[in-house]
């Protein structure tokens, strides 16, 4: 029997990595090379898993339509990073795809959720969005960023109905990353007009390190959704701002504003009300 604790744990763990693979995604010149680099890379580095779990029967047109979710979903990603800050985009995308989730998982799914965990999830996300005040963000960076966190949405649930059509969640995570990175590279390689391989060799060593982070992210974040809600799960990733401030603190010598304080609170507020019984 799975420890109650476990599935929230690995969720908090896999915001903060998923923070850390972003910011080194927005530090590259070629966002699309340097995404196909990441996705490329897990794909390479997951390749030799693929015989060692069963194929992933009663999941195939779930991977299918989260390879096509995702395609779109990173392509909205390089293009809000291309046209805005990442301070600036990087929270409207989070805070705005646990409400997005929410709604799908329990409108379309049919899954419950109680008004407390309701609460904090609304508390988490609009907390998050805070960080955003005082920042400018134009009309374009601003509809890449919401089409983005409607893709978050639409993919945690995607891939929380996949996870659990498998008899083993591994076989699902693997899978998921040999069609994402396939779907994906192939994309960026159309779109760059063969310009993909000079950019990706060009950042290679930290596509590879974010790829790997990748798998571990994410994988996290499918085991969680194979044994817990998605709804509220999906919103303790967010948990990972808080890595994300803590970096441009810690590292990057940035201040410490009002907004963000107060985005600390209502993050931990909100997780606190999730994951209280």
């Amino acid at each position: 029997m799975t420890a109650a604790w476990l599935p929230p744990a690995m969720m908090i763990a896999s915001g903060s990595i998923h923070a850390i693979v972003n910011a080194i995604l927005k530090g590259g010149k070629d966002k699309m090379a340097g995404r196909a680099m990441i996705d490329g890379s897990s794909a390479v580095l997951l390749l030799p898993a693929t015989l060692l779990v069963p194929l992933p029967d009663g999941a195939w047109i779930w991977l299918t339509i989260s390879a096509a979710i995702h395609c779109v979903y990173l392509y909205a990603v390089v293009r809000a990073f291309e046209s805005s800050d990442f301070s600036a985009a990087y929270p409207i995308m989070r805070g705005t795809a646990p409400l997005i989730t929410a709604a799908l998982a329990i409108g379309l799914t049919g899954e419950d959720a109680s008004v407390r965990e309701l609460a904090g999830i609304a508390l988490l996300g609009g907390a998050v969005c805070v960080l955003v005040m005082g920042r400018h963000i134009g009309r374009a960076g601003l509809g890449w960023a919401l089409l983005t966190a409607a893709m978050i949405g639409c993919y945690t649930v995607t891939d929380a109905q996949g996870v659990r059509a498998v008899p083993q969640p591994a076989s699902y995570i693997v899978w998921s990353f040999m069609f994402s990175g396939v779907a994906i590279v192939t994309m960026f390689g159309l779109l760059s007009r063969g310009r993909l391989l000079a950019g990706a060799r060009a950042q290679w060593k930290p596509g590879l390190i974010a790829g790997a982070l990748s798998i571990v992210t994410y994988g996290l974040a499918l085991s969680a959704l194979a044994m817990g809600p998605t709804a509220p799960l999906a919103a303790l990733r967010e948990t990972g701002m808080i890595t994300a401030l803590a970096i441009s603190v810690l590292f990057l010598r940035e201040r410490v504003t009002w907004q963000r304080g107060a985005s600390v609170a209502g993050i931990l507020a909100g997780a606190a009300l999730i994951l209280t019984r």
